[in-house]
């Protein structure tokens, strides 16, 4: 089923929107990358990829499935004054239209929990993904504090918010992500799991 593009939007500009900067300085620090070509997969309607390219030299570009979240997202690329470095591109996880080891950094916040098949979706980004390049996917929200307040609106509007985090943050989870991606076949990653979230960070050799 497909999320309603309008409804996303206002939820991430109005509750989201302050862990994008946050989460971006940390994958940032995280992968030491700031330059080259950057995936925002499952960008939505593009605050992480913006936010991104707002502290970094990193050409970006938001990817999601959905035309409608793109269209927001290209409005919100317009006002931000960043039309020369971040760009949409429609296409799916799991058919990355991108050649091989072709992209520095890939990130993806939320959209992980909702792949139809994580282990083939884990082998095109491993695919993608260049030589000394990363990756950041999963579904951290910054700081502790900023979950905490994220939480306390969220229940308000989605009931069941905090076993919905719990689900997908989970130490079950955790180990199904460990299991798919062995299965996947990839030779570097990592999963990290804290007070403020789940990340994988998966990495390709320097040739």
């Amino acid at each position: 089923m497909e999320t309603n593009a309008a409804e996303y939007e206002e939820i991430a500009r109005k509750v989201f929107a302050p862990i994008y900067p946050v989460i971006a300085e940390q994958i940032k620090n995280k992968t030491g990358l700031s330059k080259g070509k950057c995936l925002d997969i499952g960008s939505g309607t593009g605050y992480l990829g913006i936010a991104l390219a707002q502290i970094t030299d990193l050409q970006i570009y938001l990817y999601d499935k959905s035309p409608d979240m793109l269209e927001i997202a290209a409005r919100n690329i317009t006002a931000s004054g960043l039309e020369a470095r971040v760009q949409i591109l429609l296409g799916d996880v799991h058919d990355i239209p991108l050649a091989d080891q072709s992209i520095d950094l890939m990130v993806s916040r939320g959209s992980v929990f909702f792949w139809e098949n994580r282990v083939k979706a884990f082998q095109e980004i491993y695919r993608v993904l260049a030589p000394g390049g990363a990756t950041c996917i999963g579904g951290g929200f910054g700081t502790p504090e900023l979950k905490k307040q994220i939480t306390e609106t969220m229940v308000k509007i989605k009931k069941d918010w905090r076993g919905f985090v719990k689900k997908n943050t989970g130490r079950q989870n955790v180990e199904n992500f460990s299991r798919e991606l062995r299965n996947a076949g990839l030779p570097d990653f990592e999963i990290i799991k804290n007070e403020a979230g789940l990340w994988i960070v998966i990495r390709r050799e320097k040739v």
